[in-house]
């Protein structure tokens, strides 16, 4: 993402805001790294946009709380692949 680092801050806290989108979904979505995200969203922006700034912590303190439920779900869905591709591969004739 080219640009200067204040509007790409901004673009960056406006999109986590409307989303909902966690620090690794925003760096995924507009390419950069996720100490970027992180940077931009919390030093370059307080100095910026308070108000937004504001908004953007509301939305880092709610992914932070529902991180642990995200977390089990990945693993929940990891286990539930290999289980089922264990069950479509049929046993081997051997024996």
């Amino acid at each position: 993402m080219k640009g200067l680092p204040e509007e790409r801050t901004i673009r960056l806290a406006q999109y986590m805001v409307e989303q909902g989108a966690t620090v690794r979904q925003t760096a995924a979505r507009f390419g950069i790294s996720k100490s970027t995200v992180h940077k931009d969203i919390t030093t370059r922006l307080k100095k910026l946009n308070a108000v937004l700034y504001d908004r953007v912590q509301q939305v880092l303190q709610t992914n932070k709380e529902e991180r642990h439920i995200r977390g089990g779900m990945a693993t929940r869905a990891k286990y539930q692949a290999k289980a089922e591709e264990k069950n479509s591969h049929p046993p081997s004739g051997d024996g």
